[in-house]
């Protein structure tokens, strides 16, 4: 979701590309887990979070992990699923005992980018650092597509922007659909974008599926 903020106030005040180096190495977060504490509806999961994860945990699908690691939130009419925090610990429902993530290798997006943040503009996005997020006190400089460590960065990043954009559209055009209308529109994306499993080449089936919709739409 975005977050309703001056980013001026966060931020260091630069615009970074994923070959900038930035100051963001944290040691692997040895001894530390707070941004994976108290994130309630803050971690959102696009379809490619949920390909990753779905092909990391062998024997789930994403209903079978909704509910006990994934939330299905709202923002402006469009229902967006989210990391589930625990009740009692108000943890990421994948950290282990030793603040820990469980699932490392195959985190979402949101959580490979921290300490930096995604800003959108002119129809594209740029990295922002959140310059008091981490408290690590001795952080190293690393590339940020090395701090991303996504396949194909080049693909995923059009994805990101694309999903994003296409997501504003239909939050714009919710606002004046019927009730009825508005729950057929979740209710496919739902179905299209998360339940239905992907081909192996992941972009080539999302981007047939989300020019399906938008002739649709």
């Amino acid at each position: 979701m975005e977050r309703n903020i001056d980013i001026n106030e966060i931020s260091d005040g630069k615009k970074y590309t994923s070959s900038d180096i930035v100051k963001i190495g944290c040691n692997e977060c040895y001894g530390c887990s707070k941004c994976c504490r108290e994130m309630d509806g803050l971690i959102t999961l696009d379809p490619y979070d949920i390909h990753r994860m779905i092909s990391g945990l062998n024997g789930e699908n994403f209903d079978s992990l909704v509910n006990r690691h994934i939330e299905l939130s709202v923002d402006r009419g469009i229902i967006i699923p989210t990391l589930m925090m625990d009740a009692d610990t108000k943890a990421c429902t994948f950290l282990n005992e030793e603040g820990r993530c469980k699932i490392h290798d195959y985190r979402s997006g949101i959580c490979r980018l921290f300490p930096l943040g995604r800003a959108y503009e002119n129809e594209s996005f740029y990295y922002f650092l959140q310059k008091d997020e981490c408290p690590h006190p001795s952080k190293t400089k690393v590339k940020i597509k090395n701090w991303l460590g996504t396949k194909e960065l080049t693909k995923y990043e059009k994805f990101v922007c694309d999903w994003h954009y296409f997501l504003m559209d239909l939050m714009e055009y919710v606002k004046s659909a019927s009730d009825e209308e508005s729950n057929q529109i979740n209710s496919a994306i739902l179905q299209i974008f998360y339940r239905t499993s992907y081909d192996e080449e992941f972009y080539n089936d999302f981007y047939t599926r989300i020019n399906k919709v938008k002739s649709l739409i």
